[in-house]
Parts: structure tokens; sequence; C-alpha cells
């Protein structure tokens, strides 16, 4: 870890945390766009057609690095401006202000451990076995391409890890709700009449990421 970025401000820490946070929502988005694909086609075509151009575009793929960049990053302030937050405050105060009340406030270095221990598994499940282990590739008129369509549909009529899946989701969520408010809030964008529309924007982007997300598999597991 370097020292240069243990000796920015907080401030400044705070800003690039908020940035990287921001641009790994976008993320979001268009992954959910994608993975919804799934779910209207039974011979997955749709989505790995798109699958298909996510991984072969160059210009996708460095954006990859980029957010994988950001993504590191993103983790790294996160867990040292937690470690500088209690190193501050070695006891804990008497008086309970309303940050502090505030569960997923408190705990969001929790949730996002949790959300990243998921990470790393579900990426082992999909993009270490695309990029390196055996995928089977199927053939449309279209062309033939890594059936990625199956894989997923496979993962998700398992029920241990449809559970897991969503409550690592709902943590996500729970993540994103006081996440994206805070980023607004680091980069200074607070006013007495946007900022409650910027926290409710906030709010029903987390629950429409999350709900989402958690329909895949539970559309699968029940309906496929």
């Amino acid at each position: 870890m370097s020292k240069t970025m243990i000796s920015y401000s907080s401030i400044t820490k705070k800003i690039i945390m908020a940035l990287a946070g921001l641009f790994l929502v976008s993320f979001l988005l268009v992954h959910l766009s994608i993975n919804i694909l799934v779910l209207f086609d039974d011979t997955f075509e749709l989505f790995n057609q798109a699958g298909h151009f996510m991984v072969t575009n160059p210009v996708i793929q460095t954006i990859q690095w980029v957010l994988f960049f950001g993504f590191i990053l993103h983790i790294i302030l996160g867990v040292i401006i937690q470690i500088q937050n209690w190193l501050a405050r070695p006891k804990r105060y008497d008086k309970k202000y309303p940050s502090e009340m505030s569960f997923f406030s408190k705990y969001m270095i929790h949730t996002g451990a949790i959300v990243f221990i998921f990470l790393i598994i579900h990426f082992a499940n999909f993009f270490i076995k695309l990029k390196f282990g055996n995928v089977e590739s199927i053939t449309y008129e279209s062309g033939t391409y890594d059936n990625m369509g199956q894989m997923v549909y496979n993962l998700f009529k398992d029920g241990a890890y449809v559970v897991f899946y969503i409550v690592a989701l709902l943590l996500l969520g729970f993540h994103l709700d006081h996440g994206i408010q805070s980023a607004f809030q680091s980069l200074g964008l607070n006013h007495t009449v946007y900022t409650p529309v910027i926290k409710l924007i906030g709010r029903l982007l987390a629950i429409f990421i999350t709900l989402g997300f958690i329909a895949i598999p539970l559309v699968i597991y029940f309906f496929k």
C-alpha cells in the first residue's frame, strides 16, 4: 500500500473513493442490462451474443481493466478510511450522532467485505471459467459463441447458490443505498433542495439494481 495514498487528506481519499464507487455503479447498470437478456430467450442467443461482444470488443476490454483498477482502489481507500476512523476514535462516544446510529453507515466496511468475497466467488464461476476454462460453444444462424447463458442457467439451478447470491445482493443493495448518497456528499454536492432528491434517486437506483439482479436467479430457479 503506497505511503502517498495513506498520506492523502481524508477529504481527497473520500472524493477518489466516491468517484470510483460511482463508476462501479455505472458498471452494475450495464452488467444488469446484459444479464437480464438471459431471461428473454430460452436458447440464450441474445445473452451469448451480448457476452461475446463484451469479451471481444477491445474498447470494452480496456474499460474492463479500468473498472478492475477502480474496484481495487475503492476497496483500498475504504479500508484506509475505516482504519483511520477507528484510530481517531479509540473509545466510543457517550453520545451517538445520527450518522453513527445508521446501521449500514456504521457497518459499510463489513457489508463491503462480504460483497467482496461474493464477487471473488462469482468471478471464479464466470470470468475465470470463461477466460481459462473449457466453456462449451453453441451455434446459431448468427454465428458460434461461448454458451455463457447455459453457465448462468446451470448455476442458478443450484438452490444453495441462489440463496447465497440473493443474500449477497441484498447486502450489496444496502451498501449501494448508503454509498451512493455518501458519494455525492463527498463530492460536495449538498443543497437543501437537491440533496433530498439525490438521496431519493440513490435509494431508487440501489433498489432497482438489487431487485434486477435478484430477479434473474429467482426466475431461472422457479420458472425455467
